[in-house]
């Protein structure tokens, strides 16, 4: 631990991609709205999309139907999901705010990456056409395991692939109770953001702060570290 004469140490983040950096609960309710009038499920606000929303997928899916969908039934909203979402995911943009609070953070000599279930071989040319690649010193993304192994797994895997980084002063940042679960499996904290898949009430049943815009975020995580 620091002395009280030393600066304290900052921390590292994990930032989560979709919902947290990349804005795109817009374009996740377009396609999973579409993907439900394929079949013959009901049209969900924004509202209601984050109360009912939670992982795994399949629980979301009982939520809305009363019970776990078929087999049959899981592949055909999860192809019709991909297929609505990507069609439209260009038109997601960066959060308020981020590429500003990405490269501040690296030009302060702060040191900050990206875990997240997307597909890996999509993230890098999402991070590389919005412009903030560079700043991360890893990034992983789903390499065809993550949604068996969970994000617990895939997070520990993360941590321990980055030489130096203590888990002790890594802060996830992210925008789903999984990765407040996630976070504690490995050893880190976290800072749930309220701008995208889940309700700030179901944020706050996770137990670690929660905040309304990714400035926020930076600042508690780092009050979080420094509190130790």
């Amino acid at each position: 631990m620091a002395s009280p004469r030393d600066p304290a140490p900052a921390p590292h983040i994990v930032w989560d991609w979709n919902g947290t950096l990349l804005h795109d609960i817009h374009v996740v309710l377009e396609a999973t709205n579409a993907a439900f009038a394929e079949v013959g499920l009901a049209h969900l606000t924004l509202d209601r999309y984050r109360e009912l929303y939670c992982v795994p997928i399949p629980e979301f899916y009982r939520r809305l139907l009363g019970r776990l969908p078929t087999d049959e039934e899981w592949e055909v909203m999860e192809e019709a999901f991909h297929r609505h979402y990507f069609a439209r995911s260009d038109t997601a943009a960066l959060a308020e705010g981020a590429a500003e609070l990405l490269a501040d953070w690296v030009l302060a000599g702060r040191t900050q990456s990206v875990c997240s279930l997307a597909a890996h071989d999509r993230l890098g040319p999402w991070l590389t056409r919005l412009g903030v690649a560079e700043h991360f010193i890893r990034v992983d993304g789903n390499r065809g395991e993550g949604q068996v192994l969970g994000k617990a797994a895939q997070m520990a895997r993360h941590l321990a692939a980055m030489s130096g980084v203590d888990p002790a002063r890594v802060v996830v940042i992210g925008d789903a109770t999984d990765d407040a679960v996630a976070a504690a499996h490995a050893g880190a904290k976290a800072v749930l953001y309220t701008g995208g898949s889940h309700s700030r009430r179901s944020l706050a049943g996770a137990g670690v702060p929660v905040v309304d815009s990714l400035a926020e975020a930076v600042s508690v995580a780092e009050e979080v570290v420094r509190r130790g």
